[in-house]
């Protein structure tokens, strides 16, 4: 029989361990709390028989770990935007991130001792990550992200060599790497580096959001010039083409916000043109942009409320 030290008080669970969220707060839910502590995300909906199997079995395991990791349950059907960021093709799918970005992951209801031994690996990984050489790449990893965030690609191309000549398959400083020589506009240079990014790594975040954003700049080049478009759209507003034509100009002119925003106007016109067309293009920029990009938030944000409203 167990006992309790007299006055010993229970260990803290955190309120937010177990939480619903949706894809306007999946940046703050998922991305930036998996800087902290490792979160866990099952994607699921109401007619899934496997998904009500596997979900409680994956609460009661998160439970158990008192605080060491988070679980986020996300409803495809009431986010189906985002479940086509991610490409979830079926569910139960069950993404666990760090750092913010996805690390490990599985699909299909699996027994409970595959949790406890999926949740066991995440909590050891993140551990691991706390000290030695890998604590001092992620702190240039972060350098180099603030150097980004000043647009000062220079710096942080530097840094991402930098990390590169000490860890030749770093996944997030090929990418940083490759974004550096797109923008640059040596696109060949650009795919090369990706191209050395292992293959189980391909669908890392970083690396999806670079692939994305070099295949606009291919496409953006045969966009036209902005001036000539805007005219032609002004024009006459329901050339839809014209208007996704003038957003790809937007885009290839580094004009992303208006870019944005062409987009959404099309598709509070009319979402459903050449096979709702717009709203695809826009989920390729939000793609290239990333998940935490401020655009990406608050345009995602806006997207919603067109579709739901």
């Amino acid at each position: 029989m167990e006992t309790m030290l007299t006055g010993a008080a229970p260990q803290a669970v955190p309120a937010d361990l177990i939480k619903d969220s949706d894809q306007t707060k999946f940046a703050k839910d998922v991305i930036e709390a998996s800087r902290t502590v490792p979160v866990i995300v099952d994607f699921w909906a109401p007619w899934c028989g496997p998904c009500k199997t596997l979900q409680p079995m994956i609460e009661k395991v998160v439970k158990e770990a008192k605080g060491a990791v988070k679980l986020v349950k996300i409803d495809i059907d009431k986010n189906q935007m985002l479940a086509q960021q991610l490409r979830i093709q079926s569910i139960p799918a069950v993404y666990a991130f760090f750092g913010g970005k996805p690390v490990d992951g599985f699909m299909g209801a699996v027994p409970e001792s595959q949790v406890k031994a999926f949740v066991d690996k995440l909590i050891q990984g993140a551990g691991g990550a706390a000290g030695g050489a890998g604590s001092e790449i992620a702190e240039l990893l972060e350098h180099a992200k603030a150097a980004v965030a000043q647009n000062d690609m220079e710096t942080a191309a530097q840094i991402y060599s930098e990390i590169l000549g000490v860890e030749p398959a770093n996944v997030p400083a090929l990418a940083g790497l490759a974004r550096y020589h797109m923008q640059a506009g040596d696109i060949e240079q650009a795919t090369a580096l990706l191209d050395q990014v292992p293959a189980k790594e391909k669908t890392h975040a970083d690396v999806v959001a670079v692939k994305a954003a070099i295949d606009l700049a291919e496409l953006a080049k045969a966009a036209g010039p902005v001036d000539d478009l805007r005219a032609k759209a002004a024009a006459d507003p329901k050339d839809f083409q014209t208007r996704l034509d003038l957003a790809l100009a937007y885009w290839a002119g580094d004009r992303r916000p208006e870019a944005i925003d062409e987009l959404l106007a099309m598709i509070k016109a009319d979402r459903n043109w050449n096979e709702a067309a717009a709203r695809q293009q826009l989920l390729k920029f939000f793609e290239a942009l990333g998940f935490t990009d401020p655009l990406a938030v608050d345009g995602r944000k806006r997207l919603s409320t067109i579709l739901f409203s």
